[in-house]
C-alpha cells in the first residue's frame, strides 16, 4: 500500500486573452491583489490559432503569461479559477468580456489548466471546475497531449513552461533546504 503524503506546492499562474492592453494591465493589478507578486510576465504572443473569442473579444487578439511567486497547495485551482472568473465578470462591460483569464498550476511533472468546461480527459474538481492535464514532462521538456490547445503546443509557449519549471524547482531546492 502507498503512503498518503502531501505533494509540493505548485506555481500558479494565468494566461490573459487581450485587444487592449489597459484591460491587461487592470486585470495584472487585480491579480497581483489576490495572488500576490508575478516572478514572471511574457512578452505578448499573438492569439491567433483560433477564433473563438474574436465576436465577444474583438481582434487582433494577444496573449500573456504571468506566474506568481507564492507556491499554492495543488488543491487551490478551484478557488483560484473561481477568482479569476470574479475578475473578468468585474471587467467586463455589460456582461460582456473584456479579456479571457485562464488560470492554471506548474509542476515539475505537468502543466494543469482550471476550466469551467466537462470533456473526456477532465477531471471534476469540485465547484464546477474540472482540471485540464495540458501537458507533460518528458524526456526533458512539456509535451503536448493529443487534446492540448495548439497554442499550448507551440514553442513558444513550452518554451515558457519549461523557463518556468526552472524557477519552480528552484524554488522548491531552496525550501526544502
Amino acid at each position: 500500500m502507498g503512503k498518503i503524503h502531501i505533494p509540493d506546492d505548485v506555481m500558479l499562474f494565468c494566461s490573459l486573452i487581450f485587444r487592449d492592453e489597459a484591460f491587461k494591465d487592470n486585470a495584472t493589478s487585480l491579480l497581483k491583489e489576490r495572488f500576490g507578486e508575478v516572478v514572471f510576465h511574457s512578452k505578448p504572443f499573438a492569439f491567433d490559432f483560433t477564433r473563438y473569442y474574436e465576436e465577444e473579444l474583438g481582434r487582433p487578439l494577444y496573449r500573456t503569461i504571468l506566474a506568481f511567486a507564492k507556491l499554492a497547495p495543488r488543491d487551490s485551482l478551484v478557488e483560484v479559477k473561481i477568482i479569476t472568473n470574479l475578475i473578468e465578470a468585474e471587467l467586463a462591460d455589460k456582461g460582456r468580456r473584456r479579456l479571457n483569464l485562464d488560470p492554471g498550476i506548474l509542476t515539475q511533472e505537468n502543466i494543469c489548466l482550471a476550466t469551467t468546461k466537462p470533456y473526456s480527459h477532465r477531471i471534476y474538481l469540485g465547484g464546477g471546475i474540472w482540471a485540464d492535464l495540458t501537458l507533460m514532462y518528458k524526456d526533458s521538456t512539456y509535451c503536448p497531449l493529443r487534446w492540448t490547445y495548439p497554442d499550448y503546443r507551440s514553442e513558444e509557449m513550452i518554451n515558457v513552461f519549461n523557463f518556468l519549471r526552472r524557477l519552480y524547482k528552484e524554488k522548491i531546492r531552496c525550501l526544502k533546504a
